[in-house]
């Protein structure tokens, strides 16, 4: 039998994207010896187009295109931007499984989602999709995140997944307020995005 081909998915708004995805990707890359991390922007709802203070679906996916565009296992994945906006993760991930049987998912989240996980639409259908990676955190004690991990497990019947990588404590909303309060960006996200997000005044005027 063929070995199967192990790719990432890192989900996600991207609005913008920023080092601790990077980060996330590339740690999963290694750590799981994935043979490619997708970047998948999440589409927008039609009546949630063009929201204030916040990038559009073409500025989003510009922007994850110039982050990865230096790393030869990173590519962009379309899969959730379509006309409809927004699609549930079960059903992505099980049209993926159907369309690449070849293939074996690993869906980077971190550990904020993970607890969350049993609030999301058919985790259990999520869990049966693929493996799920999750991205531990500083403020968290590792046999807390161990029992976190565990837990899921037990409920959902699903591979779950430690990512051991270090926690910046860095979002997307903090980089939109940094710009709201004039404060700089630089290093928060890829040199590429920061020009890109000053050129085109994406959140309001760079410092």
């Amino acid at each position: 039998m063929d070995k199967k081909k192990k790719i990432g998915i890192m989900g996600g708004t991207f609005d913008p994207i920023h080092i601790g995805h990077l980060i996330m990707g590339e740690t999963a890359y290694w750590q799981y010896e994935l043979d490619q991390v997708w970047f998948m922007p999440a589409g927008n709802p039609p009546h949630k187009q063009n929201r204030v203070g916040r990038a559009d679906d073409k500025q989003r996916v510009d922007m994850v295109k110039l982050a990865i565009a230096s790393n030869p296992h990173f590519e962009l994945s379309m899969e959730e931007m379509n006309a409809d906006g927004y699609t549930y993760s079960y059903r992505t991930l099980e049209r993926l499984n159907k369309e690449n049987p070849d293939t074996e998912f690993y869906f980077i989240i971190g550990a904020d989602s993970l607890r969350d996980f049993d609030t999301w639409k058919e985790p259990a259908r999520i869990a049966a999709a693929c493996n799920i990676v999750v991205a531990t955190r500083n403020q968290t004690k590792p046999e807390i995140f161990d029992a976190m991990l565990e837990k899921q497990r037990n409920l959902f019947h699903g591979n779950f997944l430690k990512l051991d990588t270090p926690n910046l404590d860095i979002s997307s909303n903090t980089i939109r307020e940094r710009i709201h309060l004039g404060q700089t960006i630089r290093y928060y996200v890829s040199e590429e995005v920061r020009l890109f997000i000053e050129k085109q005044k994406i959140y309001g005027e760079l410092k």
